[in-house]
């Protein structure tokens, strides 16, 4: 396999397991723990549990898919700048979903808030679209970092 191959492997790997993660984590703390929300909140309750097993599955799929890929393109310290690339790529996988999931179901389909009924709840999708936006940033900066190994050795 191609050095190139292995970058793309590992690039699209982390971004699709990291959105998967982020995924899971809302699912998690959002959704069960703390169930603030549901994917479908304007229905019974037999309904949001529907259409939160459908979000899991889909997520559980995303997490399954990532990791093959990351499996496929092998360990990532032998390749140069491979694990800034994975943690990169992951931070922006998940905060590509904190920002797809914000705008798209609380703002446009209006679906779901972060935390529906609270007095402050456009504040509280405001800190999940900034923490997708943050996730993005680190993981960019992380991605583009000079590895250490490919620098120069000066005597």
């Amino acid at each position: 396999m191609t050095t190139n191959t292995r970058r793309r492997l590992i690039n699209t790997g982390s971004f699709i397991f990291g959105f998967g993660f982020l995924g899971a984590l809302d699912g998690i703390i959002f959704h069960q723990l703390l169930q603030w929300h549901s994917v479908y909140m304007a229905t019974d309750r037999p309904g949001q549990i529907m259409s939160d097993g459908i979000f899991h599955f889909a997520v559980t799929i995303t997490l399954i898919i990532g990791g093959v890929l990351l499996w496929l393109a092998g360990n990532p310290s032998n390749l140069s700048k491979g694990v800034h690339l994975l943690v990169g790529w992951f931070l922006i996988g998940g905060g590509v979903f904190n920002m797809v999931e914000g705008i798209v179901n609380h703002h446009l389909l209006q679906i779901h808030r972060v935390k529906p009924g609270d007095p402050n709840a456009l504040a509280y999708d405001l800190a999940f679209l900034a923490s997708g936006l943050l996730l993005f940033i680190i993981g960019y900066f992380i991605k583009q970092r000079k590895d250490k190994q490919s620098s120069p050795i000066s005597s």
